[in-house]
């Protein structure tokens, strides 16, 4: 019998408030499944709604209609409280800027999401460097953001998004501000990754080249899924 999705996103629509009277619709009804262990690249025009459906997906914000649900459990059914933890353990985020703290090292970074989940300090410390032995920059550990290449402090992000075990890792244009050489080694940092861990991935990309690289890919316009593209192997 085959696995059950992680991942169903259903009829999903966002609209956002123009004026008292308008409304902005971006979404307008996406549906579709992902499996454990699938790698999905969402493509499409600027401003067709890719960050938006990943932000839907990761419970950073709430559809104006329709349904997410992520293990068999209607995420948005949670009140505000529930939804941040079910955030903080499900869902591993990696943006185009790091969003590092500036005033931790490399190691606190990768810890802190741990450490808000409530988990032991020394069994995350121990996590959190084998972490970032496992992404290439344990020699970095104890140096603070300003101190790091950008390739590196992505590298840290992508081991912050790790440190929970996240059942999803959500990248949003996550080699956008790197160069081409830093980038492909990003990108296959995130493959390998995925692959050695059964780590379900979801990238939004404008890079036409990587999203060919994954399972399938999303290719938005106008708000809707213009077509799914199985990839061969």
């Amino acid at each position: 019998m085959s696995q059950a999705p992680i991942l169903r996103v259903i009829d999903i629509h966002k609209s956002y408030r123009m004026t008292k009277t308008t409304m902005l619709p971006v979404l307008k009804g996406i549906t579709f499944e992902v499996a454990v262990g699938e790698i999905i690249a969402i493509v499409g025009p600027s401003g067709v709604g890719k960050s938006t459906l990943l932000h839907l997906i990761g419970m950073l914000d709430r559809p104006t209609q329709g349904k997410v649900e992520i293990d068999g459990i209607m995420v948005y059914d949670a009140d505000d409280a529930k939804l941040a933890l079910m955030r903080n353990k499900t869902a591993g985020f990696v943006f185009q800027a790091h969003h590092l703290m500036p005033e931790f090292s490399a190691l606190e970074n990768v810890m802190m999401p741990g450490l808000i989940a409530g988990r032991r300090k020394d069994d995350l410390q121990s996590e959190a460097e084998a972490l970032l032995r496992e992404v290439g920059v344990s020699e970095r550990a104890h140096h603070r953001p300003n101190e790091l290449s950008g390739g590196e402090q992505q590298r840290i992000a992508v081991a912050r998004a790790l440190i929970n075990h996240p059942r999803l890792l959500l990248a949003d244009e996550p080699s956008g501000n790197l160069d081409a050489t830093t980038a492909e080694a990003l990108h296959a940092l995130l493959w390998r990754l995925s692959r050695d861990h059964q780590q379900t991935l979801i990238i939004v990309t404008h890079n036409r080249e990587l999203a060919e690289r994954a399972d399938r890919i999303l290719d938005l316009y106008d708000g809707r899924i213009k077509q799914i593209v199985h990839n061969s192997k």
